[in-house]
């Protein structure tokens, strides 16, 4: 059935937690392990059905968040999600107080149960007004930034659309696309910052009410993080600094020189070449139809996978005025993936696509294999593998969407991809002092951003231009008001990407294969266990970002084009 032909209908929430109520009580009266797991199968059922219609009226809103009455539906779920969501962990808690919890290891692995236990202690009903109102949060935010639009070139454009301009060859027109879209979030300045002062404030309650001693800490529960904690990743954030700092500010000379800035500024930074950025070549609908090829010729399982989304048209990458800003994959429970985007005829179009369908596929797979949704799908720094290791798997397609720039969109992604680790660390110690010093005003706020630019991506010169100069452009970033503490994932994941990328230049069949092994494990087992299994190395330890950093380093000075 095709994505627009599924029907919603709002669930019975009432119905809902009765059937939980009744479901912890059975398990609480049990006397046998056939009980225990029985009950679990029931719940399956009831989370797949009631998160079918959550997830399908999210993603409707996000397709255009002006539709009153999708708008409707995501504030019915902003306050029933977390309510549901303690009912849950009470079923949770009883099946991890049963004398019959083994049975559920025995059937579906130790790793099920250490999820659980991770989820029970990350909420419970004291909180739950706590959630209502982060959630009403994030919705007024994401329905601010999709506001976005600004006059420029005589068009009216949206933030992707005026992506377009923010990486063009003309110095001057680059500066004034990011003055006007700084513009933009100055005359919101006021609104942004007080919601953020919002979220930091519940955010850090929900922790205290839950007694740990911020959200910082909280939030690695929350997140799913088995096996490491904040003193593993800020052990990360130093390999970065140590070992792929000092990398990438040589590269990025080598970058700016080539593109023919010396005197680079901020707006300088998305150019990598004299000429411009290499762009797809067609149109959306011809794109789209590479892709399929791409995926075709793959393997046979991507070619399985492909076609069902196109003939279930589980895809909407085009930008337009009301749709939410950003790119993601959304798996419909007990029906499939489905893929968001802001397509804008950049080559980012390329990333987002190959990117999200790294983790569409891996939705597909799952479904196939009828994994259970707690083990369907890893922690978001084991998920975020499949995604951006499937940008470079595919790179011998690359050809099908750059032609003759396909060079340079190769070696444009390496650096990117590098360049990136930097960047999204910045993001993770941000959060990290922000949520542990909640007194911090917005412009001390702004103000420690800027200090950890310094730190990280020394190359960066601001020079003066309005919002990114105060040191406010992390109010761009979605993850930071929508998904706290997210951000690390993607260092995490794309260091091994960049193992991926290696691999896959010494032997691409031997590195699909291992890509396949790790698809199909799902979430059954932990970050370290996945990216051990597929062969490489866990990037918590000293001295294991070297060897990614130079050996990347290394193929991005044999590529210059």
């Amino acid at each position: 059935m095709k994505f627009s032909e599924l029907v919603y209908s709002r669930p019975d929430t009432g119905a809902v937690l009765a059937a939980y109520a009744a479901l912890t009580q059975r398990v609480q009266a049990a006397c046998s392990p056939s009980e225990i797991t029985a009950v679990f199968a029931e719940h399956i059922k009831l989370d797949t059905d009631y998160s079918f219609m959550a997830r399908l009226a999210s993603i409707r809103y996000t397709i255009d968040t002006r539709d009153a009455f999708y708008t409707a539906e995501r504030e019915h779920f902003d306050e029933t999600d977390p309510t549901v969501g303690n009912a849950q962990l009470a079923l949770y808690r009883a099946l991890l107080e049963s004398p019959f919890r083994s049975a559920l290891a025995e059937k579906y692995g130790e790793i099920l149960l250490t999820k659980m236990d991770l989820a029970v202690r990350s909420s419970d009903d004291r909180v739950l007004a706590l959630q209502q109102e982060e959630n009403r949060l994030v919705s007024e935010y994401q329905k601010l930034y999709a506001s976005f639009m600004v006059h420029f070139d005589g068009k009216d454009l949206t933030l992707p659309q005026l992506g377009v301009y923010k990486q063009g060859p003309d110095r001057a027109v680059r500066k004034a696309a990011y003055v006007a879209e700084g513009e933009w979030f100055d005359a919101h300045r006021t609104e942004f910052d007080e919601l953020y002062s919002k979220l930091v404030e519940n955010r850090n309650a929900q922790a205290k009410a839950l007694g740990y001693h911020d959200y910082s800490e909280l939030s690695y529960l929350r997140m799913g993080r088995i096996g490491y904690g904040p003193a593993e990743v800020k052990n990360y954030r130093e390999q970065v600094l140590c070992d792929v700092v000092p990398v990438v500010h040589e590269l990025q000379k080598r970058r700016f020189a080539r593109a023919g800035v010396p005197d680079a500024k901020f707006y300088d930074l998305p150019v990598f070449f004299a000429d411009g950025n290499p762009k797809p070549h067609g149109t959306s609908g011809e794109l789209l139809q590479r892709c399929r090829q791409m995926y075709h010729e793959l393997s046979p399982e991507t070619s399985e996978f492909i076609d069902w989304m196109f003939e279930n048209e589980c895809f909407d990458v085009l930008s337009k005025p009301g749709k939410a800003m950003g790119g993601y994959m959304e798996e419909i429970s007990g029906y499939g993936p489905f893929v968001f985007s802001n397509w804008n005829g950049t080559s980012g179009d390329v990333d987002v696509i190959t990117h999200e369908m790294g983790h569409a596929f891996q939705g597909y797979v799952a479904h196939k294999l009828g994994l259970v949704p707690e083990l369907s799908c890893p922690g978001m720094e084991s998920a975020e593998i499949h995604s951006m290791s499937m940008e470079f798997l595919t790179s011998p397609w690359h050809h099908l969407f750059f032609g003759p720039d396909t060079a340079k969109y190769q070696l444009m992604h390496a650096e990117d991809s590098l360049f990136f680790l930097p960047y999204g660390c910045i993001v993770d110690e941000f959060q990290h002092i922000v949520y542990q010093h909640p007194e911090l005003t917005p412009e001390q706020r702004n103000q420690k951003w800027l200090e950890l630019e310094k730190r990280y991506r020394p190359w960066v010169d601001f020079d003066g231009i309005p919002f990114y100069g105060r040191g406010a452009g992390w109010q761009r970033q979605l993850h930071i008001y929508e998904m706290a503490f997210y951000y690390i994932d993607y260092c995490l994941a794309q260091t091994v990407a960049l193992q991926f990328f290696a691999a896959h230049l010494q032997n691409p069949a031997d590195a699909w294969q291992r890509y396949l092994a790790l698809v199909r494990k799902g979430g059954t087992e932990s970050y370290a266990g996945l990216v051990q299994a597929a062969g490489f190395a866990v990037p918590f330890d000293s001295g294991s970002l070297k060897p990614v950093a130079d050996t990347v380093a290394q193929w991005i000075r044999e590529h210059q084009v």
